[in-house]
């Protein structure tokens, strides 16, 4: 008996198999294998694609980043050569009020000892003349000769 159920699954395999065979599954199963090889191919190579940009992406970068740096120094270095020249500019100004202003106080100091100096010369002119006015009224009697003295000797000092 067992003999006759061998037979049988041996011909329900191979009817199974001719029927597998006559709706073509196998190459259905290949075909699905094949495009499913295909998908992945093309997945892959687009990744390697994107791998590939995201490479050329970074070398980009960093050599912007390169640039950026050397021209971040440039521009520190031109600051610090702008500042050094406004340093001296301001120096040379600085230097040139300071003298402007010393020549002032010297001239006004000047002026101040000439009016001191004018000043000091009427208080003695008026000194004088007092004095004079003084000795005059002592020595001479009469007025009007001492008018006359007294107005020749300050059109004379002034």
């Amino acid at each position: 008996m067992t003999t006759m159920a061998e037979f049988w699954v041996a011909v329900s395999f191979f009817v199974f198999l001719g029927i597998l065979l006559y709706y073509r599954v196998p190459k259905l199963i290949a075909k699905a294998l094949d495009d499913r090889a295909e998908a992945i191919r093309k997945e892959l190579d687009d990744a390697r694609r994107l791998r590939q940009e995201a490479q050329d992406l970074l070398a980009e970068y960093q050599s912007k980043h390169r640039n950026v740096a050397g021209e971040a120094e440039a521009i520190v270095a031109q600051a610090r050569r702008d500042a050094e020249v406004y340093a001296e500019e301001t120096r040379a100004a600085l230097k040139t009020l300071l003298e402007r202003r010393s020549k002032a106080a010297q001239e006004k100091i000047a002026r101040a000892e000439a009016q001191a100096l004018e000043e000091v010369r009427a208080k003695a002119v008026d000194v004088a003349v007092a004095a004079a006015e003084r000795i005059l009224r002592e020595k001479v009697d009469g007025k009007a000769l001492l008018d006359q003295s007294i107005r020749e000797l300050k059109t004379r000092l002034n």
